[in-house]
């Protein structure tokens, strides 16, 4: 969230159905775990998280009014808990606590004061666990951005999309998304660093699936080739 976006704008909700992929079972791990924001809008910053994550619905995955569903395994759910726990421990904040929930389910949690030495900054939670950052500027905020090994999804949020878009460019992620674009399944989708290698979806999700053949040619004087895939 750059210095030049309004926290007053409306936030626009994901649909109901991939909400409950990304939030419980992790499977397309598109979920965003890191808010960085201008250290002067933090305060604005943590209501509207608040005010956002009352209204989440957690439940059964098949309700329509359900936001959340439940984690995959008990193990996935006690290294959530462990994670909040390990969070708190490290001088985190919590702005919306962590709360245990009956079976699987695991309520929505908010952390401010988190910064890049603390394990909810650097490592992969998988559980709806959002922590808060503070930047100083683009530079920085891209800094933070870049500052883990990791780099599969990220979002840049400005009133101007010009600026957004230079911002973007500069992270190290496979998918930026504009002011909470839609996903779009025909874009190439991949990380950067330890998020992996090569791309799923588009034309570049079909070449891992070709073969490729090298023709080599002989030119005058046997000195160098030239070749032809």
């Amino acid at each position: 969230m750059l210095p030049w976006f309004s926290t007053t704008r409306t936030w626009p909700r994901r649909s109901r159905r991939p909400s409950v992929k990304h939030c419980s079972t992790a499977a397309r791990r598109l979920q965003w775990s890191r808010l960085i924001v201008p250290r002067r809008l933090v305060r604005e910053a943590e209501e509207l998280a608040r005010t956002v994550t009352a209204t989440y619905g957690v439940g059964d995955p098949a309700a329509p009014d359900t936001d959340l569903g439940p984690l995959i395994s008990a193990e996935a759910k006690a290294r959530v808990a462990r994670a909040c726990a390990r969070g708190v421990a490290q001088g985190a904040r919590a702005v919306v606590p962590p709360r245990d929930m009956d079976g699987l389910y695991f309520a929505p949690t908010v952390f401010s004061d988190v910064t890049m030495d603390m394990d909810l900054a650097q490592e992969e939670i998988f559980g709806p666990v959002i922590s808060i950052t503070t930047h100083g500027g683009d530079d920085d905020a891209v800094r933070l951005a870049n500052s883990t090994r990791y780099g599969l999804h990220g979002s840049v949020w400005s009133s101007s999309d010009e600026r957004a878009t230079s911002v973007a460019r500069r992270v190290r992620a496979g998918q930026l998304e504009i002011d909470g674009a839609p996903f779009n399944p025909v874009a190439p989708f991949g990380g950067f660093k330890e998020s992996g290698i090569g791309r799923e979806c588009g034309p570049e999700g079909i070449d891992a699936f070709c073969e490729l053949q090298a023709l080599h040619y002989p030119v005058a004087g046997g000195r160098s080739v030239r070749a032809k895939a």
